[in-house]
C-alpha cells in the first residue's frame, strides 16, 4: 500500500493545525504598532476634540500610540473616503459624524462611498446638540419670544445661519421651521467663525451652533442663546433649556454624533479588541468629564450602531427632501 495518501492527509492536518494556531497568533498580537484615528475636520473643533480625548484612552487600553491625524474639508467626507478606501487592518480608522456618515451622500453626487456599507461601525461614542442663539440686535429673548415675533412676521423676515447647505446645522433650521409652523430664510456660511462673527455684529438674526462653539460668546454675553436642539438639557450649560420645554417646540430633536469606525470587512478579532477598548473608554471617568465639560452626552456601551445609524439616515432623509435640497 503507498505511503502517499496518508502522508498528504498527515501533511493537510498538519498545516490546517500551524494555519488556525498562526491566526491566533495573529490575533494575540494586534494591535502590534500605531493606530491612526482620522479626522475629516481641522483641529480644535468637537470633532477633532473627541478624537483626541478618544485616543488618550484607546491608547492606554491598547498598549500602543493612538495618532489623531486630520484630514479636512469637503465636510469630512476627504476622510471618510480615505479610510474607507484603507487596508482593512485596524490600523486606520474614522472618527465620523453625523455629515459625512449619513447627510453628504444625499447631497453631494461626488461622494463615492456608502456610510452604511463600506465601515465597520465599532461603536457611538457622543452626541452634542445645535444651539439656536439670536443676536443681540434681533430683539428675540427666548425661543417663546422667537416664536412670538416670527409668527407676526412676513415669511422669510429673521434670517438663520448655518456651516453650510445640508450641514446637520442647517437641517436643524428646517427642523424648527417645520415643528413651528415658521418661515426663515437660510444663509449658508463657509465655516462657523464667519458665522459667529456676523451673528455677533447683528448681520445675522439666528443662528445654529454645535454647543461647543456657541458656548464661549453664550458665556461672554456676546449673543442670546434661546435653546438646544436635544430633548434634554447638557450638562455643560444646564442654564440653558432645551428648545422643546417651550410649546411649539416639542418636536424639536436633533445633534450631532460621533462614532469610531474602521474600513469594512475589518477582521472579528480585531472589531473585538477595538469595541472592547471603546466600551472600556466610555466608563472611563477622565473620558466623561471631559467631554462633558466640551458639552457633550456620552451614549451608553453597547448601543447598537448599525441600527442607530439606520434611523439616522432615515431622519434625515426626510429633512433633506423637506428642504428641498439637490444632489449636485
Amino acid at each position: 500500500m503507498s505511503m502517499a495518501k496518508p502522508m498528504r492527509g498527515v501533511l493537510a492536518a498538519f498545516f490546517s493545525i500551524s494555519a488556525l494556531m498562526g491566526a491566533a497568533a495573529h490575533a494575540d498580537t494586534y494591535p502590534s504598532r500605531p493606530i491612526t484615528i482620522v479626522v475629516g475636520y481641522p483641529a480644535g473643533g468637537s470633532v477633532d476634540l473627541t478624537a483626541r480625548i478618544l485616543g488618550e484612552e484607546l491608547s492606554s487600553r491598547l498598549g500602543k500610540s493612538v495618532i489623531v491625524e486630520n484630514a479636512g474639508g469637503a465636510g469630512g467626507t476627504i476622510a471618510a473616503q480615505r479610510v474607507a478606501r484603507s487596508n482593512a487592518d485596524g490600523y486606520t480608522l474614522l472618527l465620523g459624524s453625523t455629515n459625512e456618515m449619513v447627510i453628504a451622500s444625499m447631497i453631494n453626487k461626488a461622494v463615492r462611498y456608502d456610510g452604511q456599507k463600506d465601515f465597520t461601525p465599532i461603536g457611538m461614542i457622543a452626541s452634542q446638540p445645535m444651539l439656536l442663539a439670536a443676536s443681540k440686535e434681533s430683539g428675540i429673548k427666548s425661543a417663546a419670544d422667537y416664536l412670538k415675533k416670527l409668527k407676526a412676521s412676513a415669511p422669510n423676515h429673521y434670517s438663520f445661519g448655518s456651516s453650510g447647505v445640508g450641514t446637520a446645522l442647517h437641517l436643524s433650521g428646517e427642523m424648527v421651521n417645520e415643528a413651528t409652523g415658521t418661515s426663515t430664510l437660510h444663509v449658508p456660511y463657509r465655516g462657523v467663525a464667519p458665522l459667529v462673527s456676523d451673528l455677533m455684529s447683528g448681520q445675522l438674526d439666528l443662528a445654529y451652533l454645535v454647543l461647543s462653539s456657541g458656548l464661549p460668546q453664550v458665556k461672554a454675553g456676546s449673543i442670546v442663546p434661546l435653546g438646544i436642539t436635544e430633548k434634554q438639557r447638557s450638562q455643560a450649560a444646564p442654564d440653558i433649556p432645551a428648545l422643546a420645554e417651550t410649546a411649539g417646540f416639542e418636536k424639536v430633536d436633533i445633534n450631532v454624533w460621533f462614532a469610531l469606525y474602521g474600513p469594512a470587512e475589518l477582521p472579528e478579532h480585531v472589531t473585538s479588541t477595538l469595541r472592547s477598548a471603546l466600551n472600556e473608554s466610555l466608563q472611563s471617568t477622565t473620558l466623561r468629564d471631559r467631554l462633558s465639560a466640551s458639552g457633550a452626552t456620552l451614549y451608553k456601551p453597547g448601543l447598537d450602531p448599525v441600527a442607530f445609524q439606520r434611523g439616522e439616515v432615515e431622519k434625515y432623509a426626510r429633512l433633506v427632501k423637506l428642504a428641498n435640497i439637490q444632489p449636485e
